[in-house]
């Protein structure tokens, strides 16, 4: 079981990136599944998160209406569109999944059993 992120990188304020979240090992198709970041010296926060069938989405109200949540099941995969970048949105961003039988999207770290490795998004001003 293995959940792969991507796609972080340097980029300048009010700029954009996308981040992906690939699985392998089993399916996530079914499960919800979400982005945390983790800001230095800071704790781990939820940012969005997307249900199996992708028919519900929820955000924090700190990304509200610049951050899209994604997912191409056939691809296996999950997508964070950034956009208008702030440096606060500094951190290192992680994917995570619930397990199948979960079927309502959590804020909380907690609630999520699977994790990718994480990556870094650094925005400058």
């Amino acid at each position: 079981v293995q959940l792969q992120a991507s796609g972080g990188g340097l980029v300048q304020a009010g700029g954009s990136l996308r981040l992906s979240c690939a699985w392998t090992g089993r399916t996530f198709s079914g499960a919800v599944m979400g982005w945390f970041r983790r800001a230095k010296g800071k704790e781990r926060v939820f940012v969005a998160g997307i249900r199996g069938s992708s028919t519900s989405t929820y955000y924090a109200d700190s990304v509200k209406g610049r951050f899209t949540i994604s997912r191409d099941n056939a691809k296996n995969t999950m997508y964070l569109q950034m956009n208008s970048l702030r440096p606060e949105d500094t951190a290192v961003y992680f994917c995570a999944a619930r397990e199948l039988r979960r079927l309502t999207i959590s804020t909380a770290e907690s609630d999520y059993a699977y994790w990718g490795q994480g990556t870094l998004v650094t925005v400058s001003s």
